[in-house]
């Protein structure tokens, strides 16, 4: 039996690089090598490719654009470094408050902490609950401290209504702690100038001439070997009960404490006066000068007052 020949009803398949011209197949090639991601376009200038990105302004490509945006970006990075040093010195500045207090006893900075809010809210009334205090003895450096404190965290906020209560509060602790400590002839001096009323100079003397006459010793010899009201005849007559040393303020304790306290005052008035400049801070350190020097006078008024009295 011989075999049969069955003819083939489909042509072979073959590749469509035999069916493309050989310059086509490499063009081909060269397309494929040379694509690239989606969004990304090449650009021919000056005989070299630029890769375009879709969607960039046309600036993106201009380099001196390019280097303005690079010192942008410098000094951006430059503030928010000189915002984050600032940011650390103002943690370090409360962590430093916050540590003043470390050397006290927790109970008595409690304390402290305590009497320094309710001077806040006594408001009106904090002139009363601050004598309160003192008569108590309740007044001591740890609450100025405490004051200090508050009023630096204010500053650094920059709060000026809390700036402002506070300092006033921190002036009348301290002055009430420095009245309960001063001497006699200070405290004397202290309520002599608190009479004054601002325009009355004759009649603010005539009170503090008999004010005077009423807290010192007279000075008679006679007068201490006969007291008033005694008979020197019948050796009677009511004496007067023993003074006692501690409140007894002689005039010439008085006058001498007076005169020390008026010459370290003028030496600091003649080298702030030989500082003074015409800046800001120089014309408010001249009008509280001014006022100091309007207190000296004051004082110098009471000394010759003390000096010349009569009784």
């Amino acid at each position: 039996m011989e075999p049969k020949v069955v003819p083939l009803t489909c042509a072979p398949l073959l590749s469509s690089a035999y069916l493309l011209p050989a310059n086509a197949n490499m063009r081909r090639i060269s397309y494929f090598k040379s694509k690239t991601s989606p969004g990304v376009v090449l650009r021919r200038c000056a005989n070299k490719e630029e890769i375009l990105l879709e969607g960039m302004p046309p600036e993106y490509y201009d380099d001196e654009w390019q280097a303005r945006q690079r010192e942008k970006t410098k000094e951006l990075h430059r503030k928010r470094q000189e915002e984050e040093e600032e940011e650390e010195r103002k943690v370090a500045e409360y962590r430093e408050i916050g540590t003043r207090l470390k050397g006290y006893p927790e109970e008595e900075v409690r304390k402290a902490r305590r009497l320094v809010s309710s001077f806040i809210r006594a408001e009106e009334e904090v002139e009363e609950k601050i004598e309160e205090a003192a008569e108590k003895g309740e007044l001591t450096e740890l609450v100025l401290m405490v004051i200090w404190n508050r009023l630096d965290l204010a500053r650094r906020d920059e709060e000026k209504d809390a700036i402002r209560s506070l300092d006033l509060l921190y002036r009348r602790v301290e002055t009430e702690i420095l009245k309960r400590e001063a001497s006699l002839a200070m405290r004397l001096l202290n309520d002599l100038l608190n009479m004054h009323d601002g325009f009355d100079d004759e009649g603010w003397l005539k009170e503090c001439k008999k004010c005077m006459v009423d807290t010192f010793p007279r000075e008679d010899p006679f007068s201490i070997l006969v007291p008033a009201g005694f008979d020197i005849d019948k050796h009677q007559g009511p004496l007067p009960q023993p003074l006692e040393a501690d409140d007894t303020l002689l005039r010439v304790d008085f006058v001498r404490e007076v005169d020390t306290l008026l010459k370290e005052v003028r030496l600091e008035q003649d080298e702030a006066q030989a500082a003074q400049g015409l800046d800001p801070e120089s014309v408010a350190s001249m009008l509280k000068q001014q006022e100091k020097q309007r207190t000296i006078r004051q004082v110098e008024a009471l000394l010759d007052l003390a000096i010349n009295l009569n009784w």
